[in-house]
């Protein structure tokens, strides 16, 4: 490990000491709170819509979100361990691909992600077993 990984495997382990990162992929969705300054006071506004991409780039990891807004797509990209974000995880989706652009092309119904089963085969096993 050369000086600049163990320098960014140092600011990402200080930039995360006092928050939590859920673990999330791609067609999940999730809601990014925002700290927003206007003129001397500080809020937090909310984001929420469908993580469509991930890149794991050390301390530069990013993720896109999207989400529709008055009939319009609207797509934002936050740096993963940026301060100025606190993320839940809403709803975790069931899909096959790591980048979800074919998303944007979509509407309604057809953009719908399904929600990812858990737990299905040991369910499964529980009812036969029960039988």
């Amino acid at each position: 490990m050369n000086i600049l990984e163990k320098f960014e495997a140092q600011q990402i382990k200080d930039l995360t000491a006092d928050k939590s990162i859920p673990s999330f992929a791609p067609g999940d969705t999730i809601k990014v709170w925002v700290k927003i300054k206007e003129g001397t006071t500080e809020r937090e506004q909310a984001f929420e819509g469908v993580c469509i991409a991930r890149k794991s780039r050390g301390i530069r990891s990013a993720f896109t979100v999207r989400k529709i807004s008055y009939g319009e797509g609207v797509e934002r990209t936050f740096q993963l361990y940026s301060p100025l974000i606190r993320i839940e995880l809403v709803r975790e989706g069931s899909v096959r691909r790591a980048k979800l652009y074919y998303l944007r092309a979509l509407t309604g119904k057809k953009a719908r992600i399904p929600a990812k089963k858990r737990g299905l085969a040991k369910n499964k096993l529980a009812n036969q077993s029960a039988k």
